[in-house]
């Protein structure tokens, strides 16, 4: 098969990839505390042009670019008050602490989108998550929620990373660190606000920007696919 086919279909299929990490973040447009992922390409394996058989020349050819992989965009996002009475947002780095019973793991996020949720039969309240795990306070417990006390001070932690580099996304808005972020450790600098969220990060302009530049690139390659079929039916002819 020519190269040009190769090229071009590896370029299709890595734009479609882009496509779809872009269709995610265009869909979490209005997710409270999101981060916008942007997938970062390479390129492919070169190779030398040969002027005749066995002699090299200083001309290399390419095959492509890859996604090699997905970075997330770790930037804060824009707090917006609510009214909600379990709303809290974090005002600089770090993440809340979320403990999954079923899978038993800390899970990290900046959705401060909290409800009160009970658990047993002894009418116990804690602070969950919108999908049940529990939200930890600065000494890595569960948070118990005083019905009675309007004014309890929830003591929520924020932890945070040395880096966030290779961090994992689990679904729901979370995520799982990986050796080379190192170990959690509370961040006192950062500021907890309650009736407050932290909103997307994304911005649709942009992201329906990168659409249209995708679409472009994927017509592009497809043409390339038409246009290397016309040239190798038109050889074949003159045999």
């Amino acid at each position: 098969m020519e190269i040009s086919f190769y090229n071009a279909t590896v370029g299709a299929q890595q734009q479609q990839k882009r496509l779809d990490v872009i269709s995610n973040n265009i869909s979490n447009i209005n997710t409270n505390g999101f981060k916008s992922q942007k997938p970062k390409f390479v390129d492919m394996l070169y190779s030398n042009i040969h002027a005749a058989p066995d002699e090299e020349t200083d001309l290399t050819v390419g095959s492509s670019a890859r996604i090699d992989k997905t970075d997330v965009d770790f930037r804060q996002g824009m707090t917006a008050a609510s009214e909600g009475q379990f709303d809290f947002a974090i005002k600089g780095d770090g993440f809340f602490a979320v403990y999954d019973f079923d899978k038993k793991e800390i899970f990290y996020t900046r959705d401060g989108d909290f409800y009160l949720g009970d658990f047993g039969d002894n009418n116990t309240f804690y602070l969950l998550t919108q999908h049940g795990e529990f939200v930890l306070d600065a000494n890595g417990e569960a948070i118990q929620v005083d019905t009675d006390n309007p004014d309890q001070d929830f003591n929520i932690g924020v932890y945070d990373f040395n880096n966030y580099q290779g961090m994992l996304t689990v679904g729901n808005n979370l995520f799982s660190p990986v050796a080379k972020n190192g170990n959690p450790f509370l961040n006192e600098k950062a500021q907890v606000l309650k009736g407050y969220l932290e909103k997307t990060n994304g911005n649709l302009a942009d992201e329906m920007t990168d659409v249209i530049l995708a679409q472009r690139t994927y017509q592009a390659q497809l043409r390339m696919i038409s246009t290397s079929d016309e040239i190798e039916q038109s050889i074949n002819n003159l045999r």
